[in-house]
């Protein structure tokens, strides 16, 4: 016997029959869930820009916890220093193309250390709407280095943009300076800007003291612009590495190339 149409039962999520008490308070609780779990990736997402060295959900790379001097080429331009150039096996970004190969210097005492999946931005490539984490190098004595990858939508809608284009020194490091420290930016932090000429590409330089930072008190960066990406520097210490390793960290700085 067929079944009339007024007679053909609800979807579930339309009925409103036998439908337990707690599906409203199960809504509520699925919705309060979600929300939590956003702001707990954006917290730690921030604290992992500190450079802790953070290991576990990593994806497989060639980060090895060594010193870097045990497979990187010495460093044509000072040889107490090994060279550093990423390349598509390196990172998620630059295996989708998201990213220009960079480069730059590094003490061969160094290790790199492995980044986090949450950070890394494996999970949301080729389109991330957020700066991720490519690479990262620490040294207990002198400090820590770190490249962050912001996409050129978040800063402006002009494709290609230059970094010129973007904006001042002082307003790309207001924008990025969170991912610098790992926290916040205040304005007083900035010390000193400047701009340097590389062929046709252009880099801003700052040297901040952060006393509140979660990298460290002492930040310096260096940023560029190339293809969709703007590509950030930065290198990190506290006091007592910073009375003795600001010259190194100012030679990597320099180094730094896209």
């Amino acid at each position: 016997m067929a079944t009339s149409a007024s007679s053909t039962p609800l979807p579930p999520i339309f009925s409103t029959q036998n439908a337990p008490k707690s599906s409203h308070r199960i809504s509520i609780d699925a919705t309060f869930h979600q929300s939590r779990n956003q702001f707990t990736l954006r917290r730690e997402f921030l604290k992992g820009l500190a450079m802790t060295p953070l290991v576990l959900n990593a994806p497989p790379s060639l980060a090895r916890e060594v010193e870097v001097g045990s497979y990187l080429p010495q460093s044509t331009l000072d040889p107490s220093f090994v060279f550093f150039k990423a390349s598509t096996k390196d990172t998620p970004a630059l295996r989708a193309g998201n990213v220009m190969p960079y480069q730059f210097i590094i003490p061969p005492s160094w290790k790199q250390t492995r980044v986090a999946n949450i950070l890394s931005g494996n999970y949301c490539q080729p389109k991330c709407a957020e700066p991720w984490v490519e690479v990262k190098f620490e040294d207990e004595k002198q400090g820590k280095i770190q490249v962050v990858a912001s996409p050129l939508i978040r800063l402006t809608n002009k494709p290609n943009a230059t970094i010129e284009e973007i904006g001042t020194p002082e307003k790309l490091i207001a924008s990025l300076g969170p991912f610098v420290t790992g926290n916040t930016l205040d304005p007083d932090e900035l010390l000193e800007t400047s701009i340097e000429k590389r062929g046709d590409q252009t880099y801003y330089k700052y040297l901040l003291e952060t006393p509140f930072a979660l990298t460290g008190s002492h930040n310096l960066a260096k940023l560029t612009s190339k293809g969709n990406t703007v590509v950030l520097f930065v290198a990190s210490a506290n006091d007592k590495q910073w009375q003795t390793s600001q010259k190194t960290l100012e030679a990597m700085i320099d180094s730094f190339q896209v």
